[in-house]
């Protein structure tokens, strides 16, 4: 009996050593995308609710470390530059922020929520390529409006290309310009509603 708590004692410090050691070891640049801008042209509140569903990315965005193409069908990883956030949350969650700036108006929420009020409209973005390749970035989209009481809808399909250097910190931030201009078009979308 002694032998397996002495076992479960030196295998419970090995882990902790190995989670400390992590820690020091794969210390690098964290990156966000979530940080909403102020936006240059703002449009009065319809007195509406905005439910923004979650923004779909493709499945390379799923990964902690920064993907860049190195052709149209590879892909690689940057060492040491690691997103501080899933994307498709931080992405929802900036996109909700803008829209609140961009209409002044504090109901905009992720959707569906459990709410006692209905959104009166409906946001939906998809995200088909968002990724460094070259000196660019990309970013193809479509994304769709709904009115829920009328189900009418507005759609659109979307690409940018943003310049960009091959360093982690440029690409990060031509990933945010684009997905900025990605943003006002969907919020003309919602203008129209």
């Amino acid at each position: 009996m002694q032998k397996i708590t002495s076992i479960k004692i030196k295998t419970l410090f090995t882990l902790i050593a190995l989670f400390i050691f992590n820690g020091c070891v794969s210390s690098g640049s964290y990156y966000v995308l979530s940080q909403a801008p102020q936006p240059a042209v703002t449009y009065t509140n319809k007195s509406r609710i905005i439910g923004v569903e979650k923004v779909t990315v493709p499945e390379y965005l799923y990964k902690r470390e920064i993907a860049v193409a190195k052709t149209s069908s590879q892909i690689s990883l940057l060492s040491g530059a690691v997103w501080g956030e899933d994307l498709n949350a931080g992405l929802t969650q900036r996109l909700i922020s803008f829209l609140q700036k961009k209409f002044h108006q504090p109901s905009v929420y992720a959707y569906p929520w459990g709410l006692d009020r209905e959104a009166t409209v409906k946001v939906n973005v998809n995200i088909t390529r968002f990724i460094a390749q070259g000196d660019r970035v990309y970013l193809d989209a479509d994304w769709e409006v709904t009115h829920i009481s009328t189900k009418r809808r507005k759609t659109g399909l979307f690409s940018t290309t943003v310049p960009t250097k091959s360093d982690a910190a440029n690409i990060v931030s031509a990933m945010d310009k684009a997905f900025g201009v990605l943003e006002e078009e969907v919020a003309q979308g919602v203008k129209s509603f």
